[in-house]
This record gives C-alpha cells, sequence and structure tokens, in this order.
C-alpha cells in the first residue's frame, strides 16, 4: 500500500501541536528524556511505500519504517545497540548510540568502500564489524560515554558519572571522605540531573542534584547495569525538565537472547596506597583503610526474541582515610589545645559500605510494542567525619532509595508513543556516632572565630530524617514525517507528579560547649558559649517534622526541523509549575508577628522591631505569610532553541549553536526549616569571664558560668527559662519565591576528520535566583553594621545585629533569592573511538573557564551582609580557569588492553573574607576571591598547576573453553603521587585576600593507589 507523507500549512501544524498537547493532558508525565535512538536518512532508488527494518542482532527487536515519496525514513524507538538494517534489499550492520538521531543513507548503487561518517552512505555489501553512527547535526553542547570508556578509563569509584569528567566543561570529584559530585561549568551539583532509561533522578529535598548523593561516597546506580550515557553540559532541548546545569541520560543494560553474565571482584588496602599529605606530617604508620567491591550480571532469554530479563547487584565496604586538621586561618591554634582537643586532630579512618541492585524484565508482544518493568535499589550506611570533626563528633548517615517503573513504548507508522508509571522511596537519615557533649575548640582570626577541632558528641542537627517518596505518570508522544518548509520532528509530553517530602532537623540531645584558644579576652578553661534544643513555648503552627504533600506538573513542545540538507532548527519550549504546601500554606505564628510589630527595646518609643529592619531596607510583610498570600511560581516558561548548519551537507562540518532558558527548583531543605526552626531552635547563649563579668566580643545573651551544665540539657534549657522564647531563631520566608534558573547561550563547529570527531564551542551560562539565608536582623538605626554596644553589647566596635533579635525571640533568619553567577567557557574537544580494527582510541577534553559570582557555590547561608543582592561580585570557586583531561585505550601485547587517563587543572580560586579598614577605626568583612599559589609543574614549564593526576590501567583477559573469559585488572591512580591539596591557609595584609594549599591537611582524589580487579564474563 501506497503511503503518503504528511502535508501540514503552518496554522495547521501549529493547531495540530496544541490540540496533541491538550489530549496528552490525560495522561500525565514525569520529568523525562529519552534515552532511545532515532535513525534517518534517504534510500536512493526505493519505491515510496517500501519497508525499512532494523533488528537489534542481540534481542531480536524488529523496528519497521517506511519510505516517503520523497526517498527518506525515519526509525525511532531503538534501544541503543547494534541492528540489521534492511532497505531496498540492501543490509548494513550499524550501531547507535544513547539519545541520538544518526543520519544512514542507503545509495543505490552497490559500490564498495567509503569511510565511516555520521551520514553514512551504504552499499549492499555486509562487513563484519558494524559501523558506529556518531550524532553529528546537533546544537546540544555534550559527548556520549560509551561502554568501551567505561570498561578500559582507569576509575577511582566505580561510579558511572566519573567519566562524565572527560567532557568538556564537566567535573567529577572524589573528595578525602570519599565523597563524589559531579558538577557542569561553574554551578554546584544541585544544578545537574540525571536520567536512568529517561527518568529523572532529581533530589527534592536535599543538594547534590541526584536523590542520595549529597555527602556520600556511594554509587547512584550499579554500573555493571549502565550501557552508556550522553553528557550534555548546555543547550539542551525542551524534553529536559529540573535541570539549570548538566543532564546526564544513561541507558541501562538489557537481557539479550543468549544467557550472559558476568561477576568481579576489586581490592585496594593502606599497603596498596602511599602515605597521605597528613600521615606523612604525624611521622607515623598508615591508617588502616580498605576498599572492596564486588558484584555480578546476568541476563538473558525468557521468550526467544520476545521477552528478556537483567538482574544485578554490586556492594561497596570501605574503611576511607581523612585528615582530622584545624581551619587554615588558625592552624597554629592547635599547639593550645588540650590532650583530648589534640588527640581528636590527625589521620582517621572512616567506614562506609553500599548495596545495589537493579533489575528489568522486557516484553515485546508486537513489532510495535515494548514493555518493561524495572527496579532499583540502594541501602548504604556511612559514618561521617572530616574537616574540624573528629570521628567520636561524627555521624552516621543511612541512605536509601527504591525506585520501580513501569514502561510501554509503542511505534505507530508515523509516531511514536512512550508511558511509564513509576514510585520512588529516597531517605536520607543522620544520627550522632556519640551521645554526648560536642566540645569546640575555635580561635579568633579578626572579629571571627575559626574552629579549630570538634570533639565529644555531635551536634542534635545532625539527628535528621530527610526524604522523598511518591509517584507519577508521563507520556511522551513524538510525531515525524510532516512537511512544511522541510521536514519536521515533533515530540510533546506533559507530565504529573505526585511527591511526599519530608524533614526532621535536630532532636534534643547533645548540647555542644565552645572554647576559645589564645583569646585574650577570655580564659580557655571554661566556654564561652554554648547551643543546645530548647522546643518552642506558646507558638502555635509549628511542628519539629514538617511532611508536604507536594505536585509537580510540565509541559513541553519540541520541533526538530531539518528546513534543507544543510540547515535544522530545534525549537522548543517548556513549562514546569510545583505546588509545595509546606511554604505555601504556612502561616507565620501570630506570637511571632505580634513580637516583629512590637516596641523594639533598642529603639526609641513608638518605633517597632519592623521600623527598625525597614529602615535597613527589609520589608518585612514581605516574609509574613497568612497562608493565603503566597502562590506557586508560574512562570517558569523556558523557550529553548538551537541551530545546526551542516557546511557540505555531508555531516563533516557543522556550525551549531543556541539559546535557551532552564530553571531548576528550590530545594525542600530549605524551604522546610521556616515550620522546623522554629519548633525546635537552637539558641546560644553566652557565659561571663569571671575575672572581667562580660560575655566575649560583648554579646547581650550573657550567663554566669556553672559546672553543673555539662551535666544534661534540661540544665541548659531550664537556665533561658522554660517559658521564655527568649534567643530562639526565627526563619522566615519570602513570599513570593521563584525557581533558580539559568539562560544557556552557545556557538560553535564540530568536524569528522577521518575517525576523529572534533568540537569548539563557546558557551556562556548566566545564572539567578539561588537561594540563600541572611541575617535579618538590624540595629535601630536600620544598620546591619553598627556599634554592638547599641543592642546591649558591653564593647564598642563594628559588629554584624546578632544581639538586636526578635523581641522576646532570637535572630531573625530570613530566605530569599538572589545568588547569580556569569560564566564563560571554552570548550575544546576531539575524540577518536576505539576500533577493533585500528586498536586504539582516545578522547581529549580541554575547558577554559572565566566565572564571577556574589556567593560561594557550596554555602547557603550568607552573614556578611544584610541582603544577598548586597554582596558583591567576586572571582568563582566553581572551577579553575585551565583544565585538561585525557583518555585513552590501546589492544596491546599479549592480548592485554592498557588504558590512561591525565587530568590537569590550575588552581581553583577560594571565597573567603578580608576586614578592610573603615574610618571609624574598626573592620569590615568584606568577601574577596583569592587563588592559591599553583604548587605542582608536569612535563615542561613551571608550577602552574593545583590539580595533576595520571591514572593507568590494564587488563589481561584469558579465554577459557566455550564462550567463557576471565580477565585480571590493574589500576593506578595518581601513579606519580602527586598531592592535590583541598585544604587551605589564609593570609589576610595589605587590604588583599591571600590563600595557599595547606600541605599537611586533606587531599582531593586519594595517594598514589593500586586497585587489583579480577572477574569473569560468559
Amino acid at each position: 500500500m501506497m503511503h503518503s507523507t504528511i502535508r501540514m500549512p503552518a496554522r495547521r501544524l501549529l493547531s495540530t501541536a496544541l490540540v496533541s498537547c491538550l489530549m496528552l493532558a490525560a495522561a500525565p508525565n514525569v520529568m523525562a528524556q529519552s534515552a532511545n535512538a532515532s535513525l534517518r536518512g534517504q534510500v536512493a532508488g526505493a519505491q515510496a511505500g517500501s519497508e525499512v527494518t532494523a533488528t537489534n542482532v542481540a534481542t531480536g527487536t524488529v523496528r519497521r519504517g517506511t519510505v516517503r515519496a520523497d526517498g527518506t525514513y525515519s526509525l525511532m524507538g531503538l534501544d541503543p545497540g547494534t541492528y540489521d538494517v534492511v532497505a531496498n534489499g540492501q543490509t548494513q550492520k550499524v550501531t547507535v548510540t544513547v539519545a541520538s538521531t544518526s543520519t544512514l543513507n542507503f545509495s543505490e548503487a552497490a559500490a564498495s568502500g567509503g569511510g565511516s561518517t555520521a551520514a553514512t552512505n551504504l552499499d549492499t555489501v555486509n562487513v563484519v564489524a558494524p559501523t558506529l553512527l556518531q550524532e553529528v547535526r546537533t546544537s546540544e553542547v555534550g559527548k556520549t560515554v560509551s561502554l568501551q570508556q567505561i570498561q578500559t578509563t582507569p576509575q577511582v569509584s566505580r561510579n558511572f558519572l566519573e567519566f562524565a569528567d572527560a567532557v568538556p566543561g564537566l567535573i567529577f570529584t572524589r573528595d578525602a571522605k570519599g565523597n563524589t559530585s559531579l558538577r557542569g561549568g561553574a554551578t554546584n551539583a544541585d544544578g545537574t540531573n540525571v536520567y536512568i532509561d529517561g527518568v529523572g533522578q532529581k533530589s527534592y529535598v536535599k543538594g547534590g542534584g541526584v536523590a542520595g548523593q549529597s555527602g556520600s561516597a556511594g554509587n547512584p546506580f550499579p554500573q555493571l547495569a549502565i550501557g552508556e550515557y550522553k553528557v550534555i553540559s548546555g543547550n539542551y532541548k525542551a524534553e529536559y525538565g529540573q535541570v539549570s546545569s548538566a543532564a546526564v541520560t544513561a541507558a541501562t543494560k538489557s537481557g539479550t537472547n543468549e544467557f550472559k553474565g558476568e561477576a568481579f571482584y576489586r581490592y585496594t588496602d593502606e599497603d596498596m596506597r602511599a602515605k597521605t599529605p597528613a600521615e606523612r606530617q604525624a611521622g607515623q604508620d598508615k591508617m588502616v583503610s580498605a576498599e572492596k567491591e564486588y558484584g555480578f550480571a546476568l541476563g538473558g532469554p525468557i521468550i526467544q526474541d520476545k521477552a528478556h530479563f537483567f538482574v544485578t547487584y554490586e556492594a561497596k565496604r570501605f574503611d576511607l582515610p581523612v585528615t582530622i586538621a584545624p581551619d587554615g586561618a588558625v592552624t597554629s591554634a592547635a599547639s593550645l589545645l588540650p590532650a583530648a582537643g589534640a588527640a581528636g586532630l590527625g589521620p582517621a579512618s572512616q567506614p562506609f559500605q553500599q548495596d545495589l541492585i537493579f533489575g528489568k524484565v522486557d516484553f515485546e508482544p508486537t513489532d510495535n510494542d515494548r514493555i518493561e518493568l524495572t527496579f532499583q535499589d540502594r541501602d548504604e550506611t556511612q559514618s561521617q567525619f572530616s574537616g574540624q570533626t573528629s570521628p567520636e563528633a561524627g555521624r552516621e548517615v543511612v541512605n536509601t532509595d527504591r525506585r520501580y517503573a513501569l514502561r510501554w513504548n509503542h511505534s505507530g507508522e508515523r509516531y511514536y508513543n512512550e508511558m511509564m508509571v513509576t514510585h520512588e522511596d529516597s531517605f536520607n537519615n543522620p544520627t550522632p556516632l556519640t551521645l554526648a557533649n560536642g566540645i569546640t575548640y575555635t580561635a579568633p582570626d579578626g572579629t571571627e572565630d575559626r574552629t579549630v577541632v570538634k570533639i565529644g558528641g555531635a551536634s542534635a542537627l545532625d539527628s535528621q530524617v530527610k526524604g522523598q517518596k511518591g509517584w507519577s505518570i508521563e507520556d511522551n508522544l513524538t510525531l515525524d514525517g510532516i512537511q512544511w518548509a522541510g521536514d519536521h520532528t515533533i515530540k510533546m509530553g506533559v507530565k504529573y507528579k505526585a511527591i511526599d517530602l519530608y524533614a526532621s532537623d535536630a532532636a534534643q540531645i547533645n548540647p555542644t560547649f565552645t572554647y576559645s584558644l589564645g583569646d585574650p579576652d577570655f580564659p580557655d578553661s571554661i566556654p564561652y558559649k554554648a547551643q543546645f534544643v530548647k522546643p518552642v513555648t506558646g507558638v502555635s503552627g509549628v511542628s519539629g517534622e514538617v511532611r508536604s504533600k507536594s505536585k509537580q506538573y510540565g509541559v513541553f513542545i519540541q520541533d526538530d526541523w531539518q528546513v534543507n540538507d544543510h540547515l535544522q532548527l530545534n525549537i522548543g519550549l517548556r513549562w514546569d509549575y510545583e505546588k509545595t504546601p509546606a511554604y505555601l500554606d504556612f502561616v507565620t505564628p501570630q506570637q511571632v508577628v505580634d513580637a516583629i510589630y512590637s516596641q523594639d527595646p533598642r529603639a526609641p518609643a513608638g518605633q517597632t522591631f519592623a521600623d527598625s529592619l525597614a529602615l535597613g531596607g527589609l520589608d518585612i510583610s514581605d516574609y509574613i505569610s497568612n497562608g493565603h498570600n503566597r502562590k506557586a511560581f508560574k512562570d517558569a516558561w523556558q523557550p529553548r532553541l538551537g541551530f545546526s548548519y551542516d557546511i557540505n551537507a555531508d555531516e563533516q562540518h557543522v556550525i551549531h549553536g543556541g539559546a535557551g532558558r532552564s530553571y531548576d527548583r528550590d530545594l525542600f531543605d530549605n524551604l522546610q526549616l521556616e515550620t522546623t526552626k522554629l519548633a525546635l531552635p537552637q539558641p546560644t547563649i553566652y557565659f561571663r569571664n569571671p575575672a572581667t563579668g562580660t560575655c566575649i566580643n560583648g554579646q547581650a545573651a550573657c550567663y554566669d558560668w556553672n559546672p553543673n551544665l555539662l551535666n544534661g540539657i534540661e540544665n541548659l534549657q531550664a537556665l533561658v527559662g522554660s517559658t521564655s522564647n527568649a534567643g530562639l531563631e526565627v526563619d522566615l520566608l519570602n513570599n513570593k519565591l521563584k525557581a533558580p534558573y539559568s539562560d544557556q547561550f552557545s556557538l560553535g563547529m564540530s568536524n569528522q576528520i577521518g575517525d576523529w570527531l572534533t568540537d569548539a564551542t563557546i558557551a556562556r551560562t548566566l545564572s539567578y535566583d539561588g537561594f540563600a539565608f541572611t541575617l535579618g536582623n538590624r540595629y535601630p538605626t536600620g544598620q546591619f553594621f553598627d556599634d554592638p554596644r547599641l543592642c546591649g553589647g558591653t564593647e564598642p566596635g563594628l559588629s554584624q545585629a546578632w544581639s538586636c533579635n526578635v523581641p522576646g525571640f532570637g535572630s531573625l533568619i530570613i530566605g530569599q533569592q538572589g545568588i547569580k553567577t556569569r560564566a564563560t567557557q571554552v570548550l575544546l574537544s576531539a575524540q577518536k573511538p576505539f576500533t577493533k580494527e585500528s586498536g586504539w582510541g582516545t578522547s581529549i577534553a580541554y575547558t577554559w573557564t572565566t566565572a564571577r559570582h556574589n556567593r560561594d557555590i557550596n554555602e547557603k547561608y550568607a552573614f556578611d551582609r544584610g541582603l544577598i543582592g548586597d554582596y558583591p561580585t567576586i572571582r568563582s570557586n566553581g572551577a579553575p580557569r585551565h583544565r585538561l583531561v585525557v583518555t585513552g585505550s590501546y589492544a596491546g601485547f599479549w592480548g592485554i588492553t592498557f588504558g590512561g587517563k591525565i587530568t590537569l587543572a590550575t588552581p581553583t580560586a577560594v571565597n573567603d573574607w578580608y576586614p578592610i579598614p573603615q574610618d571609624s577605626g574598626f573592620t569590615l568583612p568584606t568577601p574577596q576571591a583569592a587563588v592559591p599559589n599553583a604548587n605542582g609543574k608536569f612535563l615542561l614549564g613551571g608550577k602552574i598547576f593545583g590539580y595533576r593526576s595520571v591514572d593507568l590501567q590494564a587488563t589481561k583477559t584469558f579465554k577459557m573453553p566455550g564462550d567463557t573469559e576471565l580477565y585480571a585488572r590493574l589500576d593506578i591512580i595518581n601513579v606519580f603521587n602527586f598531592d592535590n591539596f583541598s585544604n587551605y591557609n589564609y593570609i589576610k595584609s595589605n587590604g588583599k585576600l591571600q590563600a595557599s594549599y595547606n600541605e599537611t591537611g586533606d587531599i582531593i582524589g586519594t595517594p598514589r593507589q593500586i586497585k587489583a580487579e579480577v572477574g569473569f564474563r560468559f
């Protein structure tokens, strides 16, 4: 039967797209990005209506399409993998990659030869090795990470996201505690999102981008289950939601028509690594440390060509070495510590264990339908301590994440539909390792106290439960073969997600007492302050636990418009909407409102506390909620525009670019504090110097010290009064919170030169409306900085209004938006895929970054200025100026496969403050940035690097009878044992902040380390 190509005028095309979106609203969706591939091209000499088939050589899956009147065809919904594609009597074996659209043309004549390019012209000659089709005509800025790269690149973590480190603009780090993170541009990890088989793994409560990754040494997903993935650093299409930085879309493995399996065991310990800098400095033996990783994968047929299964399990058992060291500004104060405090410093070992499970069953009842059921489970326990926190003052974190997904994909003659229902249950539960008083030793640094070490019990804030639980349904529809001024492929989708967000922020345990070392105005024999939990009294509408039944909605439409053989336009629009009742329906307690509008006890008669705030430019009515004056943000419209221009219409030289807006979301961890902080606040009280009768720095909340206060939290609570709320913090959020977003712009050029694919791109990212908490207190003059005696202090000075509390309560902390980041990057890459014929492959990624922001990317509290908008713009600590990552693999002698990775980066700036002298004779802490002096060189030149690492691996495979093979592998991480320091010393002189590396502190990554692995495959 002859099928005609769909042709529509512009008005009908737009109407059809809008109606389709409305129809899809009956089957809404979650934020999803398809991991499937598409194949399109021209079949020369074929009759219109003739069939094109693609058969997956591993599973037997068949996808069918027809040739249109103009000789073109398209196949949608292909799982990444190798296919036998048949058209017009010709057959060719090709490999398509994740989330890609590739071109495959069939020539009319049966001529031989031709190199392998993305716009591949194929004849009737069958070849043994499949042709890898690389996506070239795309406006997205990114790169695909293949299974071959995953298997051959040296690796420290077995976190599959580690290989994204070789993509320009991306930074994967493992800190001294083993915690891993992936960042894009000059932002933190919160802006990233990872899509597993199209489903976002976003964390809605805590940071880290991916659920469960905040402060975790674990992997978000078993690496054995990953087939390949695509990393997009910018200019993503409209189908990507809840992301303002990097997007990663991964395709999982499936069972095939053959039973296949593998297992591995990986090990390292202290005898297989060099000493850390702290261990060398201490002159002692290495701390006991060990890393064990093991797992298996198994897949095969249930019904030949119709149904398959795949299951995998991976485990981690770590003891990680860390270093406990003083803050870099007060390292010399360590000599003043008592024996118990000194014992808390130095190297330590941090235990961690994780279990990961993933399972998949797929069923294809027809050539047009595919049904998948997947399950993933993450269960981990980690002891956390580092920095200035000793092991006994650490906490144990239980982290769980469990997800299910049921998917139905259906393909028609000119459309492809994806429907999926999901469920998730993800929780993070830290508890103190020790139930006892916490002891913190600090030392003065100008107007600020810096921590030397923490011992005893962890803070009451280290007892928390935070998580998300809920379900979603989605449906995405792709229409193909629409012709109007070119060819259009239109994809549209809607979404709905019902997710319960939960937070419990503290417990009535472990008060913390702080001692000052080397302070001439206060003895170190008694604490100068204490912090503890005290339930609020007589205040309604607050709770120590909060649960919010949130709803998320969204819709997108995108048009991939092939205008002609040269020009492709990508035009998309996305809209997201979220309702979080815990924020929207919150009612500011009347007792707090009355206190704010009562007489300011430090001000002239008739001047209320609200009046004092107004004098300082803070309209407190913007932060008081009556339960009806907050509206969910509804302006998250996100246009996404891109283009690619193929100069010669052969996919050899393609100019690409784009501009777009992308909204993320406000973390519930911030929104919930308005409710929980007031219910279980942590007041801070100060103790008098017995010799002078005054408190440190002239603090007003001043009490006489009594040793009995060490004997139970109830004694501290009684000290401030069981019916008093004095000193209890009040957290209020702005009534018009928006969602953080970024505007992204890019212009670049991709080239295929033989087997090489190169790209040069300039990217500009402007990020806005980042969330931060600031101090709302103001002096009666309205000033944020003034003489502390105006609010009950006893000594002159120039300091923040910490003692100018809400009458009858404590400090006012306000949540607002205003963090901004501006980054410009030059992204250069060159990649030659590994092939058996050549025996080698490599990738080169270089990133040049210049970035500025008005707040440290890792800080949500900003107490150096009254409003976040008052902060100066300084150099960002989000990315180094220069970064180079080179990876490679080589099929060497004796059947050994070698792999290598070189990472070089110049020092990353640090952000701190400098005391700027004022006319009053006092100093004003002012944020500044400093770049530590480079401490390393590599091959040629002088010391220009702040990070250097050379990693190598070698794998020997032994063929066994049948299809079984054994292998042995060695990874040598940081071969030359470079010290990549992560702690700093600060020097504040001559009006400028200066920084240097703390060469006895923690390092990024590991010292030189050997990892041994054995395994088998069948």
